[in-house]
């Protein structure tokens, strides 16, 4: 073996020892140095080596003559500012990454480098710059592959088991801490997602995805005063990127600047005319201001850039007043021929055409579409209906007469807030644009505001003493409960532009929450929006949720989960007698001025006629029934699920006497 050639082979030993054991690596490249003191690799190791003891000083020494040498080496200027970096000269370390990276613009150290000692300087917007780079250029680690693909196949606990593995052996992996915060949110585990992409952030600031994930985890919670600034430090860095733009004007709407929403997404779609997601986005919030024929406009654009795009299909459907003719319906026939057996796009088509199949009165084959699409959706999700129910069992046993009687007198007893609680597609948002028809009280939307303060509350816990919700609850002291309630009052505040003395807050799955609301505002109002079970059941299954509403997805869990709802709600009823008022959707219905006048009296409220022509009020509505309650009350929907009673057997099933002993009004058993 030649000198050179076993130079070579003794310089390989050493660099695979750089990072285990850099005094041996040191002393390999010293040997090597002794015989060959110009071998420039030689010394590139010995400086790394150095650096990696702890001995700047040295590695200054020798990684400096070999720059100056190699003016033209990557390589060395990458090393150069890593020493440079050791020795605290943060400065010259800037000056030698930023050369790496003009020799070298493909090195992604070097961009990763550049951007934390930008970042340590407090040049944050070049940093997220330097480290966008760096970001396009590194793949993820290999080994989280296998998880990426389990993720998107909806194999959530192997994907998670995956990335556990990879942060056992790379505990600072940003793309690992990314996955499992993309595997918390799936679970919407929010707590857990926000803590991963916090503590992601943490670890590379500069990570845009990261970020950008965060955005979004907050702007589904509704905290946007959080939201925004995320939003615009991503677009200060790629400030025409669709998806920041686009979440950035659905939060703006969420705060009322709804002219500025529509303005940059109309400014978007200059740059942008042929996205359909954009397009949807658009008719989306058009919708929701009222803006129907505009928005029906919007949701055909995106169909005609993207025939087969089901989210467009699914946006006209939602409309709930809109109707598909025959040749929409021949096209979305044709598109679910041509689509995948799975995806998004699919479920979305076997909806609409469920809801375009009904609207024509065949409803056999309507059902089939319903059923094919919830079994689609149903198949990506975890979710354990046994949960809900145990669930229920826990505050029946905690929250009893005797434990509302020790706490009397706790919160605040302003009667501000009135809840209004139950399931979806029961009406509620009728009731809430009723009472926001009322002077003295304000409609905001559905508010996350106690939800996010018990997810809040449960992650500041220990998890080794804290036990299920709501057994937490039972720990907390008057203060505790006084707090919380001036904190719910602080956060809704920017929600009641209108500074009316009341205001609804329609987040139905507070339901969940009543002992919690009753401590902090026993005073409140609590309005419990009840339909037919079966009548609400499939007007949930038929309807593509967003989000949450696991359990709308399988006519037997449907039943289960309504069942579990009404005993909760029973119990309430028994240990706080009169404490939560019920309106029967049937009921309002049949005799909305009775209904009324009986609602705002449990409010402590004098009746207003304006509450009956609720559909003049044009108040922004966020719900998807917000082209339903601009028209006067009718009485269509009530009885429409019995044209599908034939198919759903395992939903009465689930719900037992419930079905029988609903109280339907006299007109409506006629």
């Amino acid at each position: 073996m030649t000198s050179d050639a076993s130079a070579d082979l003794e310089l390989m030993r050493a660099s695979m020892l750089l990072d285990s054991n850099p005094g041996a690596a040191a002393h390999h490249a010293s040997n090597i140095l002794a015989k060959s003191p110009e071998h420039a690799e030689a010394k590139l190791l010995l400086a790394a080596a150095c650096r990696k003891l702890g001995d700047p000083a040295t590695a200054v020494t020798a990684i400096e003559s070999l720059a100056r040498a190699h003016p033209e080496s990557p390589v060395m200027q990458l090393e150069l500012g890593r020493v440079y970096a050791a020795c605290g000269r943060g400065a010259d370390a800037v000056v030698a990454f930023e050369r790496a990276t003009e020799l070298a613009p493909g090195l992604a150290d070097a961009w990763s480098e550049l951007a934390t000692q930008r970042f340590i300087s407090g040049d944050i917007l070049r940093g997220d710059a330097a480290y966008l780079n760096y970001s396009q250029l590194a793949p993820n680690p290999p080994e989280l592959a296998d998880a990426s693909v389990a993720l998107t196949e909806g194999r959530l606990q192997a994907a998670e088991a995956l990335a556990r593995r990879c942060l056992l052996d790379a505990p600072r992996s940003a793309a690992a801490l990314l996955l499992q915060a993309d595997i918390a949110a799936r679970r919407e585990d929010s707590a857990q997602a926000e803590k991963y992409l916090r503590e992601c952030l943490d670890i590379a600031p500069g990570y845009a995805a990261a970020r950008y994930a965060l955005a979004r985890l907050l702007f589904w919670q509704e905290r946007i005063p959080e939201t925004l600034p995320l939003i615009e430090r991503l677009l200060a860095t790629e400030p025409r990127q669709k998806n920041y733009l686009s979440l950035k004007a659905q939060s703006l709407r969420f705060v009322g600047r709804h002219a500025e929403s529509i303005a940059l997404l109309e400014n978007l779609l200059l740059d942008r005319p042929e996205d359909p997601e954009v397009w949807l986005i658009y008719g989306n919030l058009l919708r929701e201001i009222g803006e129907q024929s505009r928005a029906i406009d919007a949701y055909r654009r995106a169909l005609a850039v993207q025939p087969g795009f089901g989210e467009a299909y699914w946006a006209l459907a939602n409309l709930k007043t809109f109707r598909f003719d025959e040749k929409d319906l021949q096209r979305m026939q044709q598109q679910l021929a041509q689509s995948e057996a799975r995806g998004r796009g699919r479920t979305h088509l076997e909806f609409a055409l469920g809801k375009a199949l009904e609207d024509a009165k065949q409803f056999a084959a309507s059902f089939e579409h319903y059923a094919a699409g919830n079994a689609l959706f149903r198949n990506d999700l975890e979710y354990d209906p046994a949960n809900s129910t145990a669930f229920v069992q826990r505050s029946k046993a905690m929250y009893t007469a005797r434990f509302f009687a020790d706490r009397s007198g706790w919160g605040d007893a302003r009667p501000d807030p009135i809840f209004v609680i139950g399931l979806p597609r029961s009406g509620s948002t009728l009731i809430e644009q009723i009472l926001a028809s009322h002077s003295q009280i304000e409609g905001t939307r559905e508010l996350r505001d106690i939800p996010n303060m018990v997810s809040e509350l449960m992650s500041r816990l220990d998890p080794s003493a804290k036990g299920d919700y709501p057994e937490p609850i039972a720990s907390l002291d008057a203060a505790e409960i006084n707090a919380l309630a001036a904190h719910y009052l602080a956060q809704t505040q920017p929600r009641r532009p209108m500074a009316r003395p009341r205001f609804v807050d329609k987040m139905l799955g507070n339901f969940s929450h009543f002992g919690l609301i009753h401590l902090m505002f026993p005073n409140s109002a609590i309005v419990d929006a009840r339909r037919h079970p079966l009548g609400c059941g499939f007007s949930c299954y038929k309807q593509l949720f967003a989000r949450g509403m696991r359990f709308s997805f399988d006519l037997g869990e449907l039943g289960l989960y309504y069942r579990d709802y009404a005993e909760l709600m029973e119990h309430v009823n028994a240990v706080l007698p009169g404490r939560v008022h019920r309106v029967h959707y049937e009921h309002l219905v049949a005799d909305p001025e009775r209904e009324v006048r009986r609602l705002l009296d449990y409010c402590k409220l004098p009746f207003e006629a304006e509450c009956l022509r609720f559909y003049e009020n044009r108040r922004i509505v966020h719900t998807i029934s917000s082209e339903q309650v601009r028209l006067p009350i009718y009485s269509g929907s009530v009885e429409q699920w019995r044209h599908f009673e034939p198919w759903l057997g395992p939903m009465k099933d689930a719900l037992g006497n419930l079905v029988d002993q609903y109280p339907m009004p006299d007109r409506a058993r006629d």
